[in-house]
């Protein structure tokens, strides 16, 4: 039990190291982050529990409902929730970076409690692999979702509606990518790899731009 629990947790917390050690100008203090990555934490049963409703009613009639609407909008606008009404106008989130950490937070929260439950229905020979799909993706589209709100808010008023959209919109998109190829391409492996290269090169621009930004 020990050993699940802890081959569930380490991931996110070695990339959220990451993300939070990338901030090189200004450190968020510990304690918001850690509050965000449990309100992230905190939002994996009621969204099973809005999965199990929609697939016991057959809403989920098509994989691409499934994968766009059932997972990619109702987990990602749920960490979107998490961090415009609790954070987005916190006075700690002061520079462009911010949104970076603050999003890597409620995502991997989010990854965290989901892989421990599937390493218990699973078994710990999927820690690896789970690691390296399910958690680090969750953690890219929460940088990707943060660089944008930190975009929104450090933008003229004219500029900040088409950020916040973008905030919510391209994570959505990317997670339903994600799971639609898993969902529907029988030898997944093949495109998910280079789905998995892109989505890190595009999380780590979006941390480039935003370190930039911060200056």
């Amino acid at each position: 039990m020990l050993a699940i629990i802890s081959a569930g947790i380490a991931p996110s917390l070695a990339l959220l190291s990451y993300f939070y050690l990338k901030d090189e100008y200004e450190t968020e203090p510990i304690s918001i982050v850690l509050k965000t990555f449990i309100f992230g934490a905190m939002l994996v049963l009621p969204i099973m529990f809005i999965q199990y409703v929609l697939t016991e009613e057959h809403v989920l009639m098509s994989p691409f409902v499934q994968a766009f609407l059932a997972t990619g909008l109702l987990e990602e606008f749920f960490k979107w929730f998490i961090l415009f009404f609790t954070i987005y106008s916190h006075v700690e989130f002061d520079e462009h970076y911010d949104g970076i950490v603050y999003g890597a937070a409620v995502s991997l929260g989010f990854a965290t409690v989901e892989n421990i439950f599937y390493l218990f229905a699973n078994g710990l020979h999927t820690a690896f692999g789970r690691a390296v799909l399910p958690v680090s993706s969750h953690a890219l589209f929460g940088v990707i979702m943060g660089y944008y709100l930190g975009k929104g808010k450090f933008s003229s008023n004219n500029q900040k509606k088409k950020w916040i959209g973008y905030s919510l919109a391209v994570p959505v998109l990317l997670h339903g990518m994600y799971d639609y190829i898993l969902m529907t391409i029988d030898n997944w492996t093949f495109l998910i790899i280079p789905f998995m290269v892109y989505l890190w090169w595009l999380g780590l621009r979006k941390v480039k731009q935003a370190k930039k930004l911060s200056i």
